[in-house]
């Protein structure tokens, strides 16, 4: 797991994630909260899913949060639409959100975080919160104070450095950054074999 203590931009020279072999550890809530008090009532919407998936969702928290590179870089994932999936059968439906390291990404987490802490989204298995990179460099204090206060409620955090490969267009034909390949092992795992999160 990429540490949340520091969200300064990790090393993101290319290596194996082969070597990953403990699970990424729960740092926050792995359920609903009794007395979790709820967002205002403009949060996402919950909206039924036509099948099963056998991976999890990628839910972006807001516009351009970095869910379509996501996809196409770590698969196993799809596209949740910005809105929490309702999964026919009362199957669980495991869900990563997704935010920038903006203000405004990080305020979306958070209120999202606090939709599922309050159960305002039965079925919905969250395995964590992936922060991707505004901007190349070091977060400033106060975004590093707001990340540390927002990764603070989900169950795990992964934190994605700006990739300049993303913003050019030439992604599919670069090395992945380290964090890439280590979500891109972290996420199956924890699903298990059988799509039964552990």
């Amino acid at each position: 797991m990429i540490s949340t203590s520091s969200p300064s931009v990790p090393d993101v020279s290319a290596g194996p994630a082969a070597n990953v072999t403990a699970l990424p550890q729960v740092t926050g809530p792995s359920g609903p909260q009794p007395g979790a008090v709820p967002p205002p009532p403009a949060g996402l919407p919950v909206v039924p899913w036509p099948h099963v998936p056998r991976g999890w969702f990628w839910l972006g928290c807001h516009g351009g949060a970095g869910v379509s590179m996501l996809a196409q870089t770590v698969p196993g994932g799809v596209d949740a639409n910005r809105a929490w999936p309702a999964l026919p059968g009362g199957h669980p439906a495991r869900v990563v959100l997704v935010a920038r390291s903006s203000v405004h990404g990080l305020t979306a987490a958070q209120q999202a975080a606090r939709q599922w802490a309050a159960g305002a989204v039965p079925g919905a298995v969250l395995l964590g919160l992936v922060v991707v990179a505004d901007a190349p460099g070091r977060l400033p204090r106060p975004l590093r104070d707001l990340h540390r206060l927002v990764t603070g409620g989900v169950p795990r955090t992964w934190t994605v450095p700006w990739w300049e490969a993303w913003r050019c267009g030439t992604g599919a034909d670069a090395p992945l950054p380290k964090p890439l390949a280590v979500l891109g092992v972290d996420l199956p795992r924890l699903i298990g074999d059988h799509g039964v999160p552990v």
